[in-house]
C-alpha cells in the first residue's frame, strides 16, 4: 500500500513540474480565456489546497471501521469527470497576482516531501477527525493523500488545456 502510494505521489508531482515547467513566466501569468485562472493561479491553488498535511495526520485521528481506502473510487469519479466545472471553497482560492515560477516549484517540492513522509511514517487506516469534505464526510489519511493526487491530476489536464491557449499563434 504504501510503495504503491509513494509511486503514485512521485509520479503525479512528476507530471506537474512538467507542465509547470513548459510555461514561460508570462504565459505562467497569462489568462487563457474569460473566467479562467493563469497557470500560476491553478498552481497555487493547488498549493493551498495540499498543504497542511503532516499537521492534519498527526492531530486527533480513530481507528477507521471501514475499508481505509474506501472512499477515493468516489474521489476519482467526482474529480476526474471533467463535464463537472467546480467552484472552488474561498479559502483554497488564490490571488489574483503575478506568481513566480521558482517559488511556485519549491512549494510543490516542499508539499511533495510532506506528502511522502507522511505516507512512509503514518498509519494510513486512521481516520482524520479535524477535518472533512462536505458530501464525502471524514478521510482516512490514505484517503486524503489520494485526495489530494486526485485534485491535482484534475488540475493538470487544465493546466495542459491553458498552455494550449497562451501558446497559441
Amino acid at each position: 500500500m504504501k510503495t504503491r502510494l509513494q509511486k503514485k505521489i512521485t509520479d503525479t508531482f512528476e507530471q506537474l513540474y512538467k507542465i509547470l515547467s513548459s510555461f514561460s513566466d508570462k504565459e505562467l501569468n497569462t489568462v487563457p480565456y474569460e473566467g479562467s485562472w493563469t497557470a500560476g493561479q491553478v498552481i497555487q491553488h493547488l498549493i493551498l489546497a495540499s498543504s497542511g498535511y503532516p499537521e492534519m495526520c498527526s492531530g486527533p485521528t480513530e481507528k477507521t471501521t471501514r475499508k481505509p481506502d474506501e472512499k477515493v473510487k468516489d474521489i476519482e469519479a467526482l474529480f476526474l469527470n471533467f463535464a463537472i466545472k467546480m467552484q472552488s471553497p474561498e479559502f483554497i482560492k488564490p490571488l489574483d497576482k503575478k506568481y513566480d515560477k521558482n517559488s511556485l516549484t519549491l512549494s510543490l517540492q516542499k508539499i511533495e516531501k510532506e506528502l511522502l513522509h507522511v505516507s512512509e511514517t503514518y498509519d494510513l487506516t486512521l481516520t482524520c477527525l479535524e477535518s472533512e469534505i462536505p458530501s464525502f464526510g471524514k478521510f482516512t489519511i490514505y484517503e486524503w493523500i489520494n485526495f489530494s493526487l486526485i485534485h491535482i491530476q484534475r488540475h493538470i489536464k487544465q493546466l495542459n488545456i491553458i498552455f494550449e491557449n497562451v501558446t497559441k499563434k
